[in-house]
């Protein structure tokens, strides 16, 4: 009844979601090169919007490639009137996704090229992507926890990039540096909002 009523007197619908996808397998390690660059290239935008979104988009490309290594996933957001109580819920998700087990990437250090590389490759790799944006869109506003659901979700996410619907772009994932290892039961424990695809 209020968002028909918002919509009446012609409030804009922000809505904020948060989007946990686990991937499992030996063949992961790739996505942690994809997710990497595109966290270098949002430090070197400074934030642009356009060049976030490009970078979500081939995050998102790159996860519809590799649909077969999906185990788990889960989604939340809500829906807001005031653009001002969107943003403190976008760095309310912002500091808990930073907050998660192995999630802060260390893109300046510079340490152990002088040291033989032998690192061990990780099975699991969990994204956590946040948007903001404004309108509807049911397929991200729905359960995500099965396949098809979350293939829809995803390209809706990028629609709203090509449609210039988003308003702020986060993407976190873990492990975040070469060499962390996210073991299962790390997983368990730090993510327990995955549900099993």
């Amino acid at each position: 009844m209020r968002d028909s009523f918002n919509r009446m007197i012609g409030k804009t619908r922000y809505v904020v979601f948060r989007l946990f996808l686990h991937l499992g397998g030996g063949e992961v390690a790739p996505i942690l090169g994809v997710l990497n660059s595109a966290g270098r290239d949002a430090i070197d935008s400074d934030g642009d919007l356009e060049v976030l979104g490009e970078a979500l988009v081939e995050i998102i490309q790159t996860l519809l490639q590799y649909d077969e290594y999906w185990l788990s996933a889960s989604n939340e957001g809500d829906v807001f009137w005031n653009e001002g109580e969107a943003g403190d819920y976008v760095n309310e998700l912002f500091t808990d996704s930073a907050q998660r087990y192995l999630s802060e990437p260390d893109y300046i250090s510079d340490t152990g090229f002088d040291e033989p590389l032998s690192i061990p490759v990780t099975r699991n790799v969990v994204v956590m992507i946040t948007v903001a944006y404004e309108g509807e869109v049911p397929e991200l506003e729905t359960d995500l926890s099965n396949v098809q659901a979350l293939k829809e979700g995803l390209k809706a996410l990028i629609n709203l990039h090509y449609k210039h619907n988003l308003k702020a772009i986060q993407v976190h994932f873990s492990p975040a540096q070469l060499g962390d290892e996210l073991t299962s039961d790390q997983l368990l424990q730090h993510y327990p909002e995955l549900i099993p695809l």
